[in-house]
């Protein structure tokens, strides 16, 4: 998108681009961009699509075992969801030229990164409920703020996104108070869901505003609206709040309320374990890959029935010209 230009013409351009953001108007698909720009999108995006995919399978896990015929009804219409949450996502980058063979390939080959939090196996059916409530919670934390988000086409993707995993976020909180409201055992199994989901969840905004490579370019093309730190403040507030109404203890002895800054604190990650899930070392993290790389293989025949399909309707259109 920078070819033929001079640096002056370019500096031009990116003049240009840096004010059409800051008047908040979107750029879309066929408009100039920098490449920077283009290629802060496509990581952006890709990591997005490829750990909605990815995370179906810790949810998909607990399909034929959910507890009721309801729940595993509501189970199979979230991990419907996620999946056309990655088509989105996929589609959209594609928009910035870059095929959804290669965003995939990148994913396999480890390249590409997705959250961390995907990396940890669902060990009893209350996990199921502490990924819809903080997982998905935390996901919404950052996905609200992304329907602004400067790309057009990711934007209005997010939309749709929000909506969706707003229903997630309730069905995952809700079987969380189900069980702590029930025997003791079962609360006991909601808490033990949450001491291992909430650190892990936390992660999932990313490192420290101060640490990270990409966040504060991001902010100023206004791809993303507002940084890790603060997203991750907004979700520790508002867990506290939910983790009372159903009396459940955010497992973090450090957590209290800070009067003078109007917010809760709360302990240090453990970032030598987030790098560890990021760079291929989680509990479940080459089985996570392995999976998706068999399940694309498996599909493999799908993709060339397709295509040999199109191929023989543009034959027979051309055919109908000549």
């Amino acid at each position: 998108m920078t070819d033929n230009l001079s640096d002056q013409q370019l500096e031009q351009r990116e003049t240009e681009f840096q004010q059409r953001i800051d008047a908040e108007e979107k750029i879309e698909p066929k408009d100039w961009m920098p490449e920077k720009y283009r290629q802060n999108l496509i990581r952006q995006m890709s990591q997005h699509a490829h750990s909605e995919v990815i995370g179906m399978q810790p949810e998909g896990n607990w399909i034929t075992r959910a507890p009721t015929l309801h729940r595993k009804a509501i189970l199979l219409a979230k991990v419907q969801d996620e999946g056309g949450h990655g088509l989105y996502l996929y589609s959209a980058a594609e928009t910035l030229g870059i095929s959804r063979e290669e965003l995939i390939a990148s994913l396999h080959s480890g390249s590409a990164k997705y959250a961390s939090i995907f990396n940890y196996p669902t060990l009893s059916w209350a996990d199921i409920g502490a990924i819809g409530w903080l997982v998905d919670g935390a996901a919404i934390c950052n996905q609200v703020s992304l329907q602004r988000t400067s790309y057009g086409p990711y934007s209005r993707g997010m939309v749709r996104i929000c909506k969706e995993e707003s229903f997630h976020q309730r069905q995952g909180y809700h079987i969380m108070m189900t069980l702590a409201r029930g025997s003791a055992e079962q609360k006991e199994m909601a808490q033990d869901a949450l001491n291992r989901f909430w650190w892990p969840s936390l992660m999932m905004f990313g490192p420290h505003d101060a640490d990270s490579v990409h966040s504060a370019q991001s902010m100023k093309w206004k791809i993303k609206r507002q940084s890790n730190d603060e997203l991750r403040q907004k979700f520790v507030d508002q867990s506290v709040k939910q983790a009372e109404v159903i009396e459940l203890e955010l497992p973090d002895p450090d957590l209290k309320w800070n009067e003078e800054r109007g917010h809760y604190d709360f302990g240090e990650i453990d970032w030598e374990e987030f790098k560890r899930s990021m760079t291929g070392g989680g509990p479940c993290s080459r089985q996570r890959l392995a999976h998706n790389i068999q399940a694309h293989d498996d599909g493999a025949w799908v993709r060339e029935a397709m295509r040999a399909y199109e191929s023989k309707k543009r034959e027979a259109k051309d055919q109908a010209v000549a």
